[in-house]
């Protein structure tokens, strides 16, 4: 196929529709992202002037140019994996066995099923392979955003695009943290809540944030932006800045609460004085990559009591191993086919391809605190970066609450891992054909 014009309208050539997603993925380079409406949208929505050029324009990369194509099929399989997990979680022995390794304060069970979980997913030839599980998956409402500042090339794509818009996506946001909040509360409505984050204005998601507020402001819920160590517990009440919070949307990666500037947190979480979502009890159930060791073991879903048809599903999760001094060996000889990832590690930091591992980087994770996941390598996206060809790997993110789908976006990077440092890379549009 033929490069298409880059210039600032999204085109595409006649006739370079391919058959199926995967031919689109390699031979389709038209660039659907339209940058003014989308800081357009950024500054509507964030009701901040030259909030899309101040904060979205100065990360380059947090958002790709082109979109990414994928089979309606693919997408319900990697959801069907998605709630087989949710399931999953439910059952006595499979919490008995993810709370044995968890911290004390992930015990305490308030209600909260976990705002926007994120399911990470590799794509290969035999179909969507879960790579991690987050429970403070970060982007939704940048991925959104980006949805609706998508152009079709062609009139082909553009029943794609109607699919990916998700008009409901805010109110289904603002439904999910209310529900959160009945969820622990026998009485009363979600009035206050409180995004947050350690120097949250610092993050590099923080205009997700922004938008956040905005969206829930719209429906009825008063939101802030917090930093965490602003936070006081006071008479049986989490205050800020002297008003008392209902529920607090965790975007900390101290997933236990236990750092000393999470205090005032911890403790009134710990009393379930305040709402929590997601909290320490969803990060065990779920996000503790050693979970994977159970969810990726037939017979021990078996044993759980996971029906038949649900762990057929969780066929789409790679072996996963904990390493111990007492299999350090055998992994190490293995290693090439291995990626180890810390237990309780986040955003891709302190994560090794097996291939790539040296000797001492090794003795640190044959001290244990890691696992072992079977590698899936990620599947690739074509695309045109100042006018040349170039692959990208990609992985797809889908967010969910209680098992249903909210959103699916895509991530285009090069390297080991996930980034927003890549030319062309960052959140990519998901179009499903």
């Amino acid at each position: 196929m033929t490069a298409p014009d880059l210039g600032s309208s999204p085109r595409m050539l006649p006739g370079c529709i391919p058959p199926d997603a995967d031919q689109l993925n390699k031979n389709c380079f038209c660039i659907t992202l339209d940058r003014d409406v989308l800081n357009g949208n950024l500054e509507h929505e964030s009701a901040e002037q030259d909030f899309g050029a101040t904060f979205a324009g100065a990360r380059q990369h947090l958002f790709s140019s082109t979109p990414v194509f994928l089979p309606r099929s693919i997408v319900e399989e990697m959801h069907g994996v998605a709630k087989a997990i949710e399931v999953a979680s439910r059952l006595e022995g499979y919490r008995n066995a993810a709370l044995f390794w968890a911290p004390e304060i992930a015990h305490r069970d308030h209600g909260p099923a976990g705002a926007f979980m994120g399911y990470d997913f590799h794509l290969d030839e035999g179909g969507p392979k879960l790579i991690e599980i987050n429970t403070n998956a970060g982007g939704a409402f940048l991925n959104a955003a980006l949805a609706r500042a998508q152009k079709a090339c062609c009139t082909e794509l553009e029943q794609s695009f109607r699919q990916a818009q998700l008009d409901d996506f805010e109110a289904k946001a603002a439904d999910m943290f209310r529900s959160e909040f009945v969820r622990q509360r026998s009485g009363g409505s979600l009035r206050r809540m409180a995004i947050v984050d350690d120097r949250p204005t610092e993050q590099y998601l923080y205009p997700e944030f922004v938008l956040a507020k905005q969206v829930l402001r719209r429906h009825g819920i008063e939101a802030m932006i917090a930093d965490a160590s602003d936070l006081r517990y006071e008479n049986g009440k989490l205050m800020l800045d002297g008003i008392e919070i209902d529920l607090v949307y965790n975007r900390l990666v101290d997933f236990a609460l236990e750092r000393p500037e999470h205090t005032a947190l911890r403790a009134a979480y710990q009393d379930g004085a305040v709402v929590v979502t997601p909290n320490p009890h969803n990060h065990a159930l779920l996000a503790d990559k050693r979970n994977l060791t159970l969810l990726s073991r037939p017979a021990a879903m078996a044993a759980f009591g996971l029906p038949s048809d649900l762990r057929m599903r969780l066929a789409g999760i790679p072996k996963t191993t904990m390493v111990t001094p007492g299999n350090a060996d055998r992994l190490w000889v293995e290693r090439n086919g291995l990626f180890f990832k810390p237990a309780s590690g986040h955003g891709s930091k302190a994560v090794y391809r097996g291939d790539k591992v040296t000797r001492s980087v090794w003795q640190d994770i044959a001290r244990g605190g890691y696992v072992a996941q079977a590698f899936t390598p990620p599947s690739r996206r074509m695309i045109q970066v100042d006018g040349a060809l170039t692959s990208r790997k990609m992985d797809v993110r889908l967010y969910t609450y209680r098992g249903d789908l909210l959103l699916v976006a895509a991530r285009l990077y090069q390297g080991q891992a996930t980034n927003f440092r890549t030319p062309g890379g960052g959140f990519a549009a998901v179009l499903m054909v």
